[in-house]
């Protein structure tokens, strides 16, 4: 199920992580882009078949990718602008992510399931922008009067998923392959799921 019902239990810990963080000294646009690092990292890894130090990186990246929103409503530099350069970064680092998964396949490093996994990895990835791009259009078409959230899978759900795959590869690249199968499936059933929300919230 979402995590999205939940996310509002971690404000105290995200409070201290801004607090804390703030203390570097570096601004919240800053720590979007420190966030690149450890993500490009873990593409690199990825690539390499070093799945163990891959899921790491991807660890350390998402907590990065916290850490600047943190800092901005910690220090009181939230804005709407770092808050959109923070999704555009975003998508960059998903991006990189499929391109190494895109490479393995190709290498046929990363097996097949009924199709070719390089398929399944594209449509998991058709899912996550379609996922995003619903709640975009919906705003833009002036459809809804509010931004639509929730659904089965969001950014984080996607990359909770992809990370536990990523780590059990190193048993067994197999299950590298579920996991995509199952972003592929969760991530289109959530594109869905928003259109009937958007559906809902119009009337």
């Amino acid at each position: 199920m979402t995590l999205y019902g939940n996310r509002q239990k971690f404000g105290g810990f995200s409070e201290k992580i801004g607090s804390g963080f703030a203390k570097l000294k570096l601004s919240p646009n800053q720590w979007t882009f420190v966030s690149l690092l450890p993500a490009l990292g873990a593409v690199y890894f990825l690539v390499n078949q070093d799945y163990v130090s891959s899921a790491v990186l991807f660890l350390l990246a998402a907590f990065l990718d916290m850490v600047d929103g943190a800092v901005a409503r910690a220090t009181g530099k939230a804005c709407k602008s770092g808050a959109y350069l923070d999704t555009m970064v975003d998508r960059y680092v998903e991006f990189f992510v499929v391109a190494g998964l895109v490479y393995l396949a190709w290498q046929r490093v990363i097996p097949d399931l009924f199709i070719p996994s390089v398929l399944w990895i594209f449509i998991f990835y058709f899912g996550g922008i379609m996922t995003s791009y619903a709640k975009a259009a919906a705003k833009e078409k002036d459809y809804v009067k509010k931004e639509i959230k929730g659904g089965l899978l969001e950014r984080a759900e996607r990359l909770i998923i992809l990370f536990v795959g990523i780590l059990a590869a190193s048993l067994n690249p197999m299950y590298l392959t579920y996991a995509i199968v199952l972003l592929a499936f969760l991530a289109n059933i959530t594109v869905i799921q928003r259109a009937w929300i958007a559906r809902n919230a119009s009337k």
